[in-house]
């Protein structure tokens, strides 16, 4: 099985700036309440420990509610991430990673230190199969021109564009955008290959960005911003000037 890539990254990426420490043993309890409950399996009691919505890998879509998450328990839950969970030792197997929470081995389950289960970066072959499912429905739904990728990153809209990003393949972005009243099914009318995914500081913040000979489109996704922060963010620049600038809404992430 595998995990979530993109959030992968970031964990490895941040992980460079914190030492992982031994969980305290005030925190080991609350480690220790949730291995007993995936262990009994009690789906309802798991659920109400989660910190909803509940991060899938797009096109999957999230765990909105405890509802949502017993019906998609059995799926997310398999029997290698159960085993991984119930074998783990607090005092060994999960590390105290400051105020990113608790983290089990390399990262598959993160919980923050109130004993809420905030992230799963793991994926089983169910849900392997769902993303498969999912993607291929979504090239029958495109224009020709983009309808190939290896792995469909997001889809944003400001006020004036819907924009999708793809990778085709050992980390080549692909942009396309239409004018918002256009569908995804019509053809773009920009494509923009090769772009690059930066990474900024240790708070999550993170953008991707396209180069069109003098102008650089910038999608920047704002994890770690002040209160009132929009989610998303497209700049583009002639040269170093500023040209446009509008916030975005994620509509697939």
């Amino acid at each position: 099985m595998k995990k979530v890539n993109l959030f992968l990254v970031l964990v490895l990426f941040f992980g460079s700036f914190v030492s992982a420490q031994t969980v305290k043993p005030e925190y080991q309890k609350c480690v220790k309440s949730f291995i007993d409950t995936i262990k009994s399996d009690k789906k309802e009691a798991i659920a109400e420990m989660v910190s909803y919505p509940l991060k899938r890998e797009y096109p999957i879509p999230d765990v909105v509610d405890k509802f949502d998450f017993i019906k998609r328990y059995d799926e997310i839950f398999d029997s290698t991430l159960k085993n991984e969970i119930i074998k783990s030792d607090p005092a060994k197997d999960w590390s105290d990673m400051g105020w990113r929470g608790i983290m089990l081995n390399k990262g598959n389950v993160w919980m923050d230190f109130d004993g809420r289960l905030t992230s799963i970066n793991y994926q089983s072959q169910a849900e392997i199969d769902h993303k498969k499912k999912l993607i291929d429905a979504q090239k029958k739904e495109l224009d020709s021109s983009i309808a190939f990728f290896q792995k469909p990153i997001c889809v944003l809209e400001t006020a004036k564009f819907r924009i999708r990003i793809d990778n085709l393949g050992n980390e080549n972005y692909r942009y396309a955008s239409w004018p918002i009243e256009k569908a995804m099914s019509e053809k773009p009318d920009l494509i923009i290959y090769r772009g690059n995914l930066v990474v900024e500081g240790s708070g999550g913040n993170h953008q991707y960005e396209f180069k069109k000979e003098n102008y650089t489109y910038e999608c920047a996704f704002i994890v770690a911003g002040e209160k009132n922060a929009p989610p998303a963010k497209l700049t583009i620049y002639q040269g170093s000037k500023v040209i446009l600038s509008q916030t975005a809404k994620i509509i697939s992430k």
